[in-house]
C-alpha cells in the first residue's frame, strides 16, 4: 500500500473511531437572512413554509408562464432516504434547505442538487413519527429544525452544525415561522395533557424559551368555562398542522388550532352529551383561529369555526391574509354578516378546514364576514348553522352520538384538504384548494372509514378549487380521478403547480384551469411544491413520497393502492438556450 493510502486508511479510521471529525463543508458567501428579507423576500428566494409571511403561497416569478410552460424539463433529481415526507423546503440565495427523512436536513445547491452539507439528528429513543415535521424555518444564519425526539434544533445555515438544541414537551408534526429573534412554533400535544398543548415562542440565537400559549382553555383565560368542568390538566387540543402567519403590520400572528380530544364529547365529559354548548363557544380554543402578540404571546382575539367537535375535524393549517372588495354574493354563499357594506374594502383571513367550510374573517378583530360549506354543500355538512351577526357557529347536532350504543354517521366532509397548503394568486383575487371529495363514516365503537363525498365520481374524486375571495364563489377548477395531499403555488406568470398520489405533476392556466402540462413522476406527490430563481433562471420543485395521510386515502383508490413514496426531489426549468 503507499503512503498516500496508508494515509487516508489511518484517517478514515481515527474520524471512525471518533477521535477526529471530517472536514465541514460550508455555504459560501453566506448571507444572513434579515428581518427585512422576510417581511419583503426577493422573488427568488422562497423562505418560508408558503414563501411569504401572509401564506399566499404566490410567486412573482415569471419566466416560466403559461405561453412555454409546455417546454417545462426536469433540471434535476435527488433521491431520499425512506420515511415519512411531509416537509417543504426553503431555498435561499441558490441553496436549497430541506428536511430528509428519517431525521435529517440537507443543504442543497438549488441549481443541481449537489450535497453541501447533511446535519443528522441522531438520538437514543426517537419517539415520534421520523420526518413528520412540516416546515423548517431560517433567521440570520440560524434554521430552526422540529427532530423527530421533541428536540428543537438551531442549525448552522453555513455549515450545517448544531448551534443548539432544546427538550420540547410536544411532538414535532408542524414546524415553524421566524420573525423578529423569535422561531414561534406548533406541534401535537403529548400525555393527553394540557400542560403539553402549546404555541411557543424560542429566541432564535439561543433556543431560550420566551412564552407559550397554551391551546385549550384555562381558568385564566376569556369567557366563562366552555368545557363543561373537564378536569383542567385533561383537555388537549394540538397545533399539529402547518404553522401559522403573520402580520407584521399589526404585529399579530394567526394560528389554526386543532380539534379537542378525546374524538367524541361522550368521552370528553364523562358520557353527558349536554356538558357542553351546541353553539360556540364550546371547547375552547378547539378548532380555532387564534390571533396573538408575538412579544408576549397573549390572546388578542379568537374565532371558533366547530363547536365541541365530534369528528376529529380538524381546523388548524394556515390562515391566508389577503384584502379584497367583500361581496359575497347570496347565489354562492351561505352564512354572511348583514352588517358589512356589500364592496366595503377588508384585510381578510381565510381559512379552509379539513372538514371543510371556507370562512372570511376581518383580521382587526376577528369579526365574521361569511363562509360556505366546502367543497360543497349537503345535509352532512358538520355546521348546522352560522349566525352571521355573531359569527357563532352551530354544530350538526343530527350527526352527533348521542350513546355509546348509537349507530353509524356520515360526516362530510373528512380530510377534504388537509396539511397541503393552499394558494393565493392577487391577479384572480383566487384561493386554489387542493380537495378530496371525502367524507366519514363513523361509529362510537366501529372507527372511522373514510367514504367518499356526495358529489364524488371516478373521475371527479380531487382536484382543485378556486373561490373568489370577493363574491365567495366556489368553481370546480380542476376535477381528477386521483387523491391528493400535494400543495398549489400561483405564479405571475398565470399558473397554478399541483400534483396527485397517482404521480401527475401539472400546471393549469389560472384562470381556466386548463392543464397545460404535465408529467408524471416516480411516487406521489407530496405537499412541498414551490418555486425560485438562481441566476436569472426559474426553477419548481417539488417532492415525492408518503404522508401520514397517504395510506388512508390510495385505500379509497384501489389503482393507487400499489404506488408507493420512492422519496425524491425532482426540479424543472426551461432548457437553456442555445
Amino acid at each position: 500500500m503507499t503512503r498516500t493510502l496508508l494515509s487516508i486508511a489511518f484517517v478514515i479510521a481515527l474520524i471512525e473511531a471518533g477521535l477526529m471529525t471530517p472536514a465541514r463543508a460550508q455555504v459560501q458567501n453566506y448571507k444572513p437572512v434579515t428581518q427585512e428579507m422576510l417581511t419583503n423576500p426577493s422573488p427568488n428566494d422562497w423562505l418560508m413554509f408558503s414563501r411569504t409571511y401572509d401564506a399566499q403561497r404566490y410567486s412573482p416569478l415569471n419566466q416560466i408562464n403559461k405561453q412555454n410552460v409546455g417546454q417545462l424539463g426536469l433540471s434535476w433529481t435527488r433521491g431520499l432516504s425512506n420515511g415519512t415526507m411531509e416537509s417543504i423546503p426553503l431555498v435561499h440565495d441558490g441553496i436549497m434547505y430541506v428536511i430528509a427523512p428519517p431525521a435529517s436536513v440537507l443543504a442543497l445547491d438549488a441549481t443541481n442538487g449537489d450535497l453541501i452539507w447533511e446535519y443528522k439528528h441522531r438520538a437514543d429513543n426517537v419517539q415520534g413519527p421520523s420526518g413528520r415535521s412540516k416546515a423548517i424555518s431560517i433567521y440570520q444564519d440560524v434554521i430552526l429544525y422540529m427532530a423527530p425526539d421533541n428536540f428543537i434544533v438551531g442549525i448552522d445555515a453555513r455549515t450545517g452544525a448544531a448551534r443548539w438544541k432544546v427538550a420540547d414537551a410536544r411532538g414535532h408534526s408542524s414546524g415553524s415561522i421566524a420573525m423578529d429573534g423569535k422561531f414561534i412554533s406548533g406541534g401535537t400535544c403529548t400525555g393527553g395533557l394540557r400542560a403539553n398543548c402549546y404555541i411557543a415562542a424560542h429566541d432564535a440565537a439561543t433556543g431560550a424559551e420566551l412564552w407559550k400559549f397554551f391551546t385549550a382553555q384555562g381558568p385564566n383565560d376569556v369567557n366563562p368555562d366552555s368545557w363543561g368542568g373537564a378536569p383542567e390538566e385533561k383537555r388537549t387540543t394540538s397545533t399539529w398542522g402547518l404553522p401559522g402567519t403573520y402580520d407584521p403590520v399589526r404585529k399579530v400572528i394567526y394560528w389554526g388550532i386543532a380539534n379537542p380530544t378525546p374524538n367524541t364529547r361522550l368521552d370528553r365529559h364523562a358520557g353527558n352529551i349536554d356538558a357542553i354548548p351546541r353553539v360556540s363557544p364550546s371547547d375552547l380554543y378547539s378548532n380555532s383561529t387564534v390571533a396573538l402578540d408575538p412579544e408576549t404571546g397573549k390572546l388578542k382575539w379568537y374565532y371558533q369555526h366547530l363547536p365541541g367537535d365530534d369528528w376529529d375535524e380538524d381546523y388548524t393549517h394556515e390562515r391566508t391574509l389577503l384584502r379584497t372588495a367583500v361581496s359575497p354574493d347570496p347565489k354562492f354563499v351561505k352564512w354572511m354578516n348583514p352588517d358589512i357594506p356589500k364592496g366595503q374594502q377588508h384585510d381578510i383571513a381565510v381559512m379552509v378546514g379539513e372538514g371543510g367550510g371556507v370562512f372570511a374573517m376581518d383580521r382587526n378583530n376577528g369579526q365574521f364576514l361569511w363562509a360556505s360549506p366546502f367543497p360543497y354543500d349537503t345535509p352532512n355538512f358538520l355546521i348546522k348553522n352560522i349566525d352571521g351577526k355573531t359569527g357563532k357557529t352551530e354544530i350538526n347536532w343530527d350527526l352527533v352520538f348521542k350513546d355509546k350504543g348509537e349507530k353509524n354517521h356520515t360526516i362530510c366532509f373528512y380530510n377534504t384538504r388537509s396539511y397541503w397548503p393552499t394558494a393565493y394568486s392577487p391577479k384572480t383575487n383566487s384561493l386554489y384548494v387542493p380537495y378530496n371529495d371525502n367524507c366519514l363514516d363513523m361509529g362510537v365503537s366501529r372507527g372511522r372509514t373514510p367514504v367518499s363525498g356526495p358529489k364524488s365520481e371516478p373521475n371527479k374524486m380531487a382536484g382543485v378549487a378556486k373561490i373568489n375571495m370577493s363574491t365567495g364563489e366556489i368553481q370546480p377548477f380542476y376535477l381528477g380521478h386521483s387523491l391528493t395531499n400535494g400543495s398549489v403555488v400561483a405564479t405571475a406568470g398565470d399558473l397554478v403547480f399541483w400534483g396527485d398520489l397517482n404521480r401527475r405533476f401539472m400546471a393549469l392556466d389560472s384562470e381556466t384551469g386548463k392543464v397545460l402540462w404535465d408529467t408524471i413522476l416516480g411516487g406521489s406527490i407530496s405537499v412541498s411544491t414551490i418555486t425560485y430563481a438562481v441566476n436569472g433562471k426559474q426553477y419548481v420543485a417539488v417532492m415525492t413520497g408518503d404522508g401520514a395521510l397517504t395510506g388512508t386515502l390510495t385505500a379509497m383508490t384501489p389503482d393507487l393502492k400499489t404506488i408507493k413514496g420512492y422519496n425524491s426531489i425532482y426540479v424543472f426549468a426551461l432548457a437553456d438556450k442555445r
